[in-house]
């Protein structure tokens, strides 16, 4: 808190410099560049509206027009075609990822950029992304694909901090997401499409209806339905092509699937409601109800080498052995020369090993069937019974999304503005994974689980006050203060006893709890809550027409961990009609999240070995600590932007420059290996799965970062061609550097990661042609370099190379209601490098890793490994 202090006082004193937190919400949407300026924005200030171009702080506003020219429905996936500043990839086989995709605004974490709608704060997902590509590590932020595109009036990203006047999370900016609040008229929507390859069909029915609230209001609804096929784009192992040369016929091809997942039953609905209550006085609702199911793929499992589950003992020198460690290289010399076996399974009652079963030999790449035959009559079991081609779990479950915030806002009789809200937000994630085992169970498992339950749960009360002042020396001045009180609960439900269960076979070798996704135990249940309140004062004045500048102060308590104090210096200076600098510097902060702070969760990831079960523990947890281990604090940031506005008729520019350093960011640790000594304290304190652990991690502050760079906008309209067009290129370049991190928990791939896991560069050019009943959209997207840990093992560094693609998007309007669009996002089938043909060192050196885990493409591309979508859509207005 001091430390924060100190650089909010700094910053005070360099109050000619600066700028301050301001997004724009657009009182209506123009496409026209030499309009682009005179965009209203009231959200942030506090003040009246004002227009872009006097704004001092960068923003996108983006039109829903612009956002559901696409053929994706997903939220995450439309925001970044059109905002380079905000990027998102595909998250197959991610965990809880694959479900609800972590994005990131300036190559921050997820949950370091604030979500709003209509100005007020969205909770969190209940999703912690556990996987997530070294910068999304652990992160848990708010799930913006529960919001239907056909809600939207609107979009605005601003990109500057704003934790001064919002709180937490403002730190690489705020996305407002305003809705329809039209009291008459609607559309419908249908749009179907499929990639090129045949798969991934999806099929979309969307609508918004607007009708009156009594007369003196408005009641717009908003419903969106979606069903979506899975892709693949997949080639077959190595280790399972093997299997398959040697004879074992029972493989699947592919043995994995690599794509993205199946989504069905994805209905969203959203609701806005306005009532004038006279007297400058108004009442607002909002809220919104969200759900979806997800199956993705998992990782497969080798009918001869995965542990706890095929792999048995290998005989040395008439010895069996189990696989040793790595630091062992002697013994593990002998472990690849000696001759395998499968692990079998002793069913008699009581028994504590398998020394009666027959041993079942693997022998020219292939079980000894007779031996296998053989276990039945000794009361002995293997799985290879039931699984001869190995198996590949399933993995996914159903996402819930539910918020209500209702309040009023009006004009106190001394002319001072009052805005009262609460809100309570819900996110729920009911975990499933399928076509798995717990092994410990033997042949009596089942094979679909239900392994528990995420549930995050906010509550919010804010008051909110502001009036305007004159005076003889000033052009205007406004001062507004605010309160606000929240209350966060993270809650884990247990799963299924088959789910965690400590089986018979568990003494003889065999893994404990549902393979590649252990249920959660009661020992990990519980509810964990935080409360903080929060109070702020900002002041604007425009000290002459052309010169204003905003002051921001806010003070914050937590429950947990103390208090935080964060301020904010912006200006902007009109310098002449057509040129003005805008510049700001802020402190900030992200609080850890109940979430990361208490949970306990065991990841199947790929290691140097292979498969591994990596458990994330509590950094409170006796072996977190033993590790390192140190309660969360908040993660505290000081930022400064400085920009300039051209504003020339039909051409409109900005540039801006940022640099956000982050001290103690909050993430997991590299895997860390348990030693026999760590698991037997593990077992000692209850947590009777630790045998089956190969590695811990947990969350931690250990790292400062600094990222800065800049944006540019251009938008130019002009009459050409025999109609109207707009064109619009906005470009990013963002760079990351780890300032300080601990090398005994953080790994060297982890600092690269973070520094190089999104492209440094991105760019989108759009074009929109209109003309008489023909409009034509075209977006080219560029995306830079960037670094990608294969499998996220820290063992398959892959550099990708630049990529390119476009989408195209052609409408006829058959009469003023009715619309039929064809379009294709990534017109010319580009796809990610190929993983045939990939660096592994840099510019040295090119290998393959496709037949490591069957990945065809790089995983983490910003373009997406799909190929080209093709889709057709129908729009009715009324």
């Amino acid at each position: 808190m001091a430390n924060n202090f100190k650089k909010c006082s700094l910053f005070l004193a360099m109050g000619m410099a600066l700028s301050s937190p301001t997004l724009y919400a657009a009182e209506e949407q123009r496409s026209d560049s030499d309009e682009e300026a005179t965009k209203m924005v009231i959200v942030g200030s506090r003040a009246a509206p004002r227009s872009i171009s006097d704004s001092p702080v960068p923003v996108d506003v983006i039109s829903a027009e612009e956002i559901t020219a696409s053929g994706t429905s997903d939220m995450t996936s439309l925001l970044a075609s059109v905002a380079p500043s905000f990027t998102v990839n595909e998250q197959p086989i991610s965990d809880a990822a694959t479900m609800v995709r972590p994005a990131n605004l300036r190559g921050l974490s997820p949950d370091s950029t604030l979500i709003l709608v209509n100005g007020k704060r969205r909770h969190r997902s209940a999703v912690i992304t556990f996987i997530g590509g070294g910068i999304a590590d652990g992160s848990q932020g708010p799930d913006i694909s529960a919001i239907p595109s056909t809600a939207l009036k609107q979009v605005e990203v601003l990109r500057d901090g704003a934790s001064a006047q919002y709180g937490s999370d403002a730190i690489a900016g705020v996305i407002n997401f305003v809705l329809k609040d039209n009291a008459d008229g609607g559309e419908f929507t249908v749009k179907s499409g499929e990639f090129s390859e045949g798969d991934g069909k999806a099929l979309l029915f969307s609508g918004n209806v607007g009708m009156p609230f009594t007369e003196r209001g408005f009641a717009n609804f908003s419903f969106e339905y979606n069903d979506r096929e899975a892709t693949s784009r997949s080639v077959q192992r190595d280790d399972a092509a093997g299997l398959i040369t040697a004879g074992n016929l029972a493989v699947q091809n592919p043995a994995q699937i690599w794509g993205m997942p199946e989504v069905k039953d994805d209905y969203k609905l959203f609701v806005n409601i306005g009532l004038d209550l006279g007297n400058n006085k108004e009442a607002y609702l909002w809220g919104n109800y969200s759900q979806r199911e997800v199956d993705g793929g998992f990782y497969y499992r080798n009918p001869q080498t995965r542990s706890g589950v095929f792999q048995g003992p290998r005989l040395v020198n008439g010895v069996w052995i189990s696989r040793p460690g790595d630091d062992d290289p002697t013994r593990q010399a002998l472990w690849d020369d000696a001759t395998p076996s499968i692990l079998t399974g002793d069913l008699t009652p009581g028994a504590t090993d398998n020394s009666n079963c027959p041993r079942v030999m693997v022998v020219d790449g292939l079980v000894d069937e007779a031996a296998l035959a053989s276990l039945a009559g000794a009361n002995c079991f293997a799985f290879n019974s039931l699984f001869p081609g190995g198996f590949t779990p399933r993995f996914g479950g159903q996402v819930v999304d539910t918020s209500i915030t209702m309040g009023t806002k009006g004009e106190y009789s001394g002319g001072m503005n009052y805005d009262i809200s609460m809100s309570l937000g819900r996110s729920a994630v009911d975990f499933a994974i399928r076509n798995t085992i717990n092994p410990s169970l033997g042949p009596d498992t089942p094979t679909d689980f239900y392994p528990g339950s995420y549930v995050q749960l906010e509550k919010a009360l804010n008051y909110d006050v502001s009036k305007e002042f004159e005076t003889s020396s000033l052009a205007g001045m406004t001062f507004s203060a605010g309160f606000e009180w929240r209350e966060d609960s993270f809650e884990v439900k247990p799963g299924e006893q088959a789910s965690f269960e400590v089986g018979p076979l568990a003494a003889q070798g065999f893994g404990i709890g549902s393979n590649g996704f252990p249920g959660f135990q009661p020992r990990a249940a519980g509810v964990f809550t935080r409360r903080n309140i929060g109070f702020y004062a900002d002041l604007e004045t425009y000290f002459t027409d052309e010169f204003m500048m905003e002051f921001a102060v806010r003070y914050e308590d937590f429950s947990d961990f103390g208090s935080t104090f964060d301020g904010k210096i912006s200006g902007h200076f009109q310098a002449t009609e057509t040129f003005a600098i805008r510049g700001s510097a802020s402190t900030g902060f992200r609080a850890p999240t109940v979430g990361q702070s208490n949970v306990i969760n065991v990841t199947t990831a790929f290691g140097a070995n292979g498969l591994e079960d990596q458990a994330t523990l509590p950094p409170t947890n006796p072996i977190a600590i033993q590790k390192g281990g140190e309660p969360l604090t908040p993660e505290e940031s000081t930022a400064f932007t400085l920009g300039a506005v051209f504003d020339l008729d039909d051409l409109f520019i900005t540039l801006d420059y940022f640099n956000i350093e982050v001290e103690d960011r909050i993430s997991q640790t590299s895997p860390l290996d348990l030693t026999q000594t760590d698991i037997d304290a593990l077992l000692a304190l209850g947590v009777n799965d630790a045998t089956s652990f190969t590695s811990v991690r947990y969350f931690t502050n250990d790292f400062d970062t600094t990222t800065e760079g800049f944006d540019l906008v251009v938008s130019y309209s002009a009459d050409m061609w025999g109609g109207k067009t707009d064109f619009n290129l906005a470009l990013n370049h963002t760079e990351t550097t780890v300032d300080r991190f601990s090398p005994d928990i953080i790994s060297n791939v982890k600092v690269e990661l973070l520094e190089r896991g999104v492209p440094e560069d991105r760019a989108t050019l759009t074009m929109n042609h209109s003309q008489d009943s023909w409009n034509l959209l075209t977006r080219i997207s560029y995306y830079g370099e960037y670094y990608e840990d294969h499998l996220e093992s820290e063992a398959f560094p892959i550099y990708p190379g630049t990529e390119v693609s476009v989408d195209m998007e052609l409408g006829y309007k058959v009469t003023d209601d009715l619309k039929f669009s064809i379009g294709a996002n990534n017109l010319f089938d580009e796809t990610p490098d190929s993983l045939e043909d990939v660096y592994i060192d840099g510019d040295v050196s090119k290998g393959s890793y496709a037949g490591v885990a069957g990945a065809q493409y790089a995983l983490k591309s910003p373009l997406g490994f799909n190929g080209r979508f093709v889709y057709l859509k129908a729009n009715y207005t009324f």
